[in-house]
This record gives C-alpha cells, structure tokens and sequence, in this order.
C-alpha cells in the first residue's frame, strides 16, 4: 500500500535524459578507485564534530570504539520481531565496507558483476563527477523505471512480486528471519539477472536501493498537487518529521530485504530516504547522463 509521503499524485513532465542499464557495479567503482585514490565514507572513522550537526542539541559522545570505520550489515534474526526497530537486523559492523561487504572477514571477490554497496550518497555523487555523468533525480528514476506506461506499479507491469516467475531479488517468506531464495538469492544479485523494464532497464526494483540526488522531504510531494512540474529537482532542504535533525536523501527502487510485509520497496512509487553520509548493506546507485 502506498505511504502518506508518496501521495497526492501529481502530473510531471521531463526532458529526455540516458540512463545506465544497471546499477553501477563492484568491478565499475573498482576501476574509480584505482583511478581516483578516492576513499568511501564507510572506509573513514565518523568525525563526531560533524555528526553532532544532525542529532539532537546535548546527545552524548559515544564511546570511542563506536567511532571508527564502519557500515550497516544486515544479519537475519532467529525469529519474528517488532518491523519498527530496525535495530533488530542491522549492526554497526566494523571494517564493513564496498570491499568488504560483512566485515573483515569478507571480500567482493567473484562479485566484481554484483552492484556496488555500502556506499553513500556523498560517494556515488564522487563517482557520478567522475563518470561525467549524474545522480537521477526522482522524477526522472520514477518514469524510467515504470517504462514509460505511467499506470505500472511495478517496473514489469502490475503482477504482484510473487506471482509467475521471479521478476526481482527481493526477500521472499518471512522478514527478517526466513527467507525462501525462490529468486535464488539472499543477498546482492549479479546485475542484469531478472528481465528488463521496456525500456531496457535492469533491477529498478530490488536488489539494491538506489541514490537519487534530490533532498527528501516527507510532504514535498503536497507542494506539487495540481501542478504539472517540469523537471523538478526536489525540495531545497531536507525534512523528515520522524528524524527532524538529520539531513536525508532520497533513495528508490528496494532491495534484496524488500517484502510486503515491511517495506514493499520494488513499487515504482516506493520512497525511501537516509542520510548522505550513510552506506548501507542494501544501497547502490545508477546514473543519467543528459542528452546532447
């Protein structure tokens, strides 16, 4: 079912723009790196005079320990558990990272063709500049990834996620304990492993969500209501009434954890948002490229 930050529907009107294929992958941010000597947020400690900014006035400075080079891993838990708490299935895993997407202990060896993850916005803006290309914005992820038929809600049409063939990695049985793999896959997929949208665009839903550039803003969308919007960029500010001081970004598209029963994120009008300096388990991103 649709959320209150997705509605009312309102009318938009784009400029034609190219988009990547797939989401970018290990090997294609591998070959950034070399180039660049860049380093992703995961890979530095967190700068705490930096992350005060987004919390509220007086929180405490956490232990030491807590502060040092880390991402979110996700980790199944034995059995059902309150879907409000995400806390119950991700950690703060330390050393966790694009080259190391479960901690020190892991590698992306043999995944070179899977989506790049545990990257944040502020990366996959680093490597969009570099690519001399661009971060999508919502509007224009939101087209390409319903193939131009504006009544889809999905990138395949209307067939619900378990119906017919497997058309998405996304989490089938019981979130976050029980996972059926009737798509085959518990984590990442390699890209391109499910049909493309008719316009040739693989994994719009799941497998990875996907950056966008526009901020997030939770009633954005009733500031356009009767409007038709050209091109919209998005809001210039961040607000989230759920997390007031932290800046956030919007990401679309769900992922390899999607499910009906928690967050029914491979809809095309699916919203999810997180902060730009956050990597997670789940999060890549493609890129647009404006026509010449």
């Amino acid at each position: 079912l649709a959320r209150p930050d997705e509605a009312p529907k309102h009318q938009v009107q784009l400029e034609g723009f190219w988009m990547d294929k797939t989401e970018v992958t290990n090997a294609q941010f591998a070959a950034f790196i070399e180039a660049t000597g860049y380093v992703t947020t995961a890979e530095k400690a967190p700068n705490w005079e930096e992350l005060k900014k987004s919390l509220p006035e007086g929180t405490p400075k956490p232990n030491d320990s807590l502060l040092q080079a880390a991402s979110l891993v996700f980790k199944p838990t034995e059995g059902p558990v309150d879907l409000n708490n995400y806390g119950n299935w991700w950690h703060w895993t330390y050393k966790a990272n694009w080259r190391q997407p479960q901690g020190r202990a892991s590698s992306v060896e043999g995944k070179e063709d899977h989506p790049v993850i545990h990257v944040s916005w502020d990366d996959a803006n680093a490597y969009a500049k570099w690519a001399n290309k661009r971060l999508p914005t919502e509007a224009e992820w939101e087209w390409a990834a319903k193939g131009g038929i504006e009544e889809n809600e999905y990138p395949w049409g209307q067939e619900g996620v378990l119906e017919g063939e497997p058309k998405a990695n996304s989490w089938e049985g019981n979130f976050p304990y029980r996972n059926t793999l009737r798509d085959q896959f518990f984590y990442t997929a390699p890209v391109a492993s499910f049909e493309p949208n008719r316009f040739g665009l693989y994994d719009m839903a799941g497998n990875v969500w996907e950056w966008c550039s526009d901020w997030y803003d939770y009633e954005y969308y009733k500031t356009l209501a009767g409007q038709t919007v050209v091109n919209p960029r998005g809001p210039g500010k961040s607000f989230d009434p759920y997390q007031p001081y932290t800046p956030q970004r919007v990401m679309r598209g769900g992922s390899f954890l999607c499910n009906d029963t928690y967050c029914s994120g491979y809809r095309v009008a699916s919203r999810m948002k997180s902060s730009p300096d956050t990597g997670l388990q789940h999060t890549g991103f493609r890129l647009v490229k404006d026509q010449l």
